[in-house]
């Protein structure tokens, strides 16, 4: 474990734990709101995202910074990499003494964060609670339920992920429908990559005229003949549109790629991993989407760029109902024909995910947001 500055932060308001690069988006939007208010705050980094792009990278990007602690764990064995993580946030948590720790979705970082955190005497908040894919292969739909039982808050971003919750037994008095941070963070972001990134230069790939894809999922590019029915799947609809794919390419997925020695359909171009800010602007540009990512499907919503997600289930239900994506498994005929449906709607449907205030309304929950006038009665935007 490093600590960058963690001596400085004793007592800190919120203590907040994250790990991989969907965290660091979906809590940037909060941390962003407590600099601004003035509440003091401990970022404690697992490192359980080792890859410099897909990860550390995100905290220049998004104007963050440097964390506070890094634990560090890089990649191991689900048991070993949560239990590393449990023994050092542990100690953190028993150094800091914050008043709140807040955890964000569903990865081993959160399983850790959550459990360590529900053994103090601290309260803890579950940003985007309530996800359910009801698919127990899945190992994020164990960490999503458990840290959701073991929460004193519960911050779900939807009506329907409340009502998941109500249904085991959740008291409502610890749920606040908050809508989803994503939308504040897309909201500031979208402006950022206008202002630094030029990758559609770099790739020269022209507005609407390319497709893009992620695939990175176990279930999906640890299984060879899945992998291999995916990318046949997606160099069809490529074919039929004569259109690329462009396929930043996760870690996992290449080495399966090499392991497995799988052919790749002509229009699938394979790239880099991208840095947040391009990965942004490949979305929103793109004439279709197809990604086996649950943090892609709402994106891609709320980006209004239509999306077909080859797994068997989502924890985004809303995307499908409200239109903006479809399943379709990974059999190649199957993506093939959602691709087409998808291309054939209009993108005018309803943003499901809120407004752009969650990070407000979480921190209100937990008592730390005020009023203006509050504010400067309470003296809250003067550092601690």
């Amino acid at each position: 474990m490093t600590a960058e500055e963690g001596g400085d932060n004793l007592g800190s308001q919120v203590a907040f734990i994250l790990g991989t690069r969907p965290e660091i988006i979906k809590l940037a939007p909060v941390i962003h709101r407590c600099e601004k208010r003035g509440i003091s705050y401990t970022v404690i980094h697992t490192g359980q995202h080792y890859s410099d792009n897909l990860d550390s990278v995100f905290f220049d990007q998004l104007e963050l910074p440097t964390p506070d602690y890094n634990l560090d764990v890089g990649s191991k064995s689900h048991g070993e990499q949560t239990g590393e993580m449990l023994i050092g946030i542990e100690e953190i948590l028993q150094s800091e003494q914050p008043e709140v720790v807040l955890v964000q979705g569903d990865t081993n970082s959160v399983l850790a964060g959550a459990i360590a955190t529900s053994k103090l005497e601290i309260e803890l908040g579950h940003v985007e609670a309530g996800l359910r894919s009801f698919d127990r292969d899945m190992p994020e739909e164990t960490n999503r339920v458990v840290a959701d039982h073991v929460a004193d808050c519960l911050f779900p971003p939807t009506e329907k992920a409340k009502s998941y919750l109500v249904e085991e037994g959740i008291p409502e008095s610890r749920l606040c429908v908050t809508g989803n941070t994503i939308v504040d963070a897309l909201q500031r972001n979208r402006k950022l990559a206008d202002r630094k990134s030029s990758v559609l230069a770099e790739l020269e790939l022209d507005r609407s005229e390319y497709l893009l894809m992620t695939a990175h999922r176990a279930e999906n590019v640890d299984d060879e003949d899945r992998f291999r029915q995916i990318l046949t799947g997606v160099g069809q609809v490529a074919d039929d549109l004569r259109a690329d794919v462009i396929y930043p390419i996760h870690p996992r997925a290449e080495s399966k790629l090499e392991a497995f020695d799988l052919s790749i359909p002509d229009r699938i171009r394979l790239v880099e991993p991208q840095e947040y800010l391009d990965f942004i602007k490949l979305q929103e540009n793109a004439k279709l989407i197809l990604t086996d990512s649950g943090g892609v499907q709402e994106e891609a919503c709320i980006l209004e760029v239509p999306c077909v997600t080859m797994r068997n289930s989502t924890e985004r239900p809303e995307t499908v109902s409200v239109g903006a994506n479809k399943l379709s498994g990974v059999d190649p005929a199957d993506i093939e024909s959602n691709a087409t449906t998808m291309l054939q709607r209009n993108s005018n449907w309803e943003n499901p995910f809120g407004d752009g205030t969650a990070s407000e309304k979480i921190l209100q929950e937990i008592g730390l947001e005020f009023s203006a006038s509050e504010t400067e009665l309470s003296g809250v935007n003067a550092p601690d």
